[in-house]
């Protein structure tokens, strides 16, 4: 601190004593210097002797900003005078590693196992751009990882080669975080393909800050406006039927309730991934869900959204495979569930009726065609050109038959 006018009668008030709790002549304590003493003199970094306040908490409250002396800076810096009121400022060497601690992703997250289908997942949302492109790690039987606070991303592609080598989650966890240099700025969790899990907070996680964790699951959040954020969490995973997706953002819409990230709501993501690995590791194969909201006022409510719509395009896809293998009928069931969870998609019935004209179901397709025509026009201009795709039978009166339902321009 440099040499600042202190106010005595703020001090003595706040701290319910005389001048001599700090300006004596013990000789357990530092005695009565004959230069003007220093805050750091009594506040120490760790609180010792009579003075039970450490300094960090005497100097400023690191969340609300309140205290006595960076009450007055702030006070000082509003009338144009040069008065440190951000952290950095004071804390010189802390700013210089700073670039070495990583991106910020202060956000609350959880990773899963599905004790059922031993599906695997993770998701996430936080107050900061693109969360999911380094929050939310997962590889088909293998594992899940969330890394967030001052984030490393590195925690994710590491922590899944360790586990697919052999090491479990905690051990894997534990391995990695010992070589951090900057470990207590770190929170992550891992899980294995057996259920086992760890999480780890570091000391430094901006508060509200904390995780738990359950049966094969971790909840885990920083920066949060308090503390029911990570419990309320648990308890939601713990109560919530359905699959895992259902559960995950079940999870995240209770954490959001009670207080969510002290700054706000900016992006989310989710990542699910089967209990086995087939080789295939993308969307639609090893990658059940894996959805991003980048920037979006409702994150949570957007990333619900998107998950509906690929529960619908999985079911149009799997409509799509039955085709091909000439089980119509199977098909059809798959078309007819996909257009009923995304109803605003006019794609999806779109292919149920050109799958039905195909195989000479013309009259059921008709009234669908006739509804998605009427919306969105440009489907009938499609249709001419699905023949030589092999799409829809090569007759000339069947397409004139379909293009026709098109209401009049």
């Amino acid at each position: 601190m440099g040499g600042v006018k202190f106010p005595h009668a703020a001090h003595a008030k706040l701290v319910g004593s005389a001048c001599d709790l700090c300006h004596h002549a013990s000789k357990s304590e530092k005695p009565l210097a004959t230069r003007y003493q220093a805050c750091q003199d009594c506040h120490t970094k760790v609180a010792t002797g009579p003075m039970k306040t450490k300094a960090q908490a005497a100097f400023h409250d690191p969340l609300a900003k309140k205290g006595l002396c960076v009450d007055c800076h702030v006070k000082e810096n509003a009338a144009g005078k040069k008065a440190p009121v951000t952290c950095l400022t004071c804390h010189k060497k802390e700013n210089a590693g700073r670039a070495s601690m990583g991106p910020l992703a202060h956000t609350f997250s959880i990773v899963a196992r599905d004790p059922v289908t031993g599906d695997l997942g993770v998701a996430v949302q936080s107050h900061w751009y693109s969360v999911g492109s380094i929050v939310t790690w997962a590889e088909a039987g293998v594992g899940a990882i969330a890394t967030q606070s001052f984030v490393d991303p590195a925690y994710g592609p590491r922590g899944l080669d360790l586990i697919r080598k052999g090491t479990p989650a905690p051990d894997a966890l534990k391995q990695l975080v010992a070589a951090d240099a900057q470990r207590e700025v770190r929170q992550v969790a891992m899980i294995d393909t057996q259920g086992r899990v760890a999480a780890h907070t570091g000391k430094l996680a901006i508060a509200a800050a904390g995780h738990k964790v359950g049966a094969q699951y971790s909840v885990q959040a920083n920066l949060m406006s308090n503390d029911k954020v990570w419990p309320a969490m648990s308890a939601a995973y713990e109560s919530t039927k359905g699959d895992l997706a259902e559960r995950l953002m079940a999870t995240l819409e209770a954490g959001q309730k009670v207080g969510g990230d002290i700054r706000g709501k900016q992006s989310a993501a989710i990542l699910v991934v089967k209990a086995k690995s087939s080789g295939k590791p993308w969307a639609g194969a090893d990658r059940l869900f894996d959805l991003r909201v980048e920037d979006h006022p409702d994150p949570i409510v957007e990333l619900k959204r998107l998950v509906r719509l690929q529960r619908a395009y999985a079911h149009a896809n799997r409509g799509d495979e039955l085709v091909a293998d000439k089980k119509i009928e199977a098909a059809l069931k798959e078309y007819s569930a996909a257009g009923q969870l995304a109803p605003e998609i006019l794609e999806l019935p779109f292919w149920q009726a050109v799958t039905m004209a195909s195989i000479g179901r013309i009259a059921e397709a008709e009234p669908i065609f006739r509804r998605v025509f009427a919306k969105e026009p440009y489907w009938a201009d499609l249709v001419p050109r699905l023949p030589a795709a092999g799409q829809l039978p090569n007759d000339k009166a069947l397409i004139a038959r379909i293009v026709a339902l098109r209401p009049a321009r």
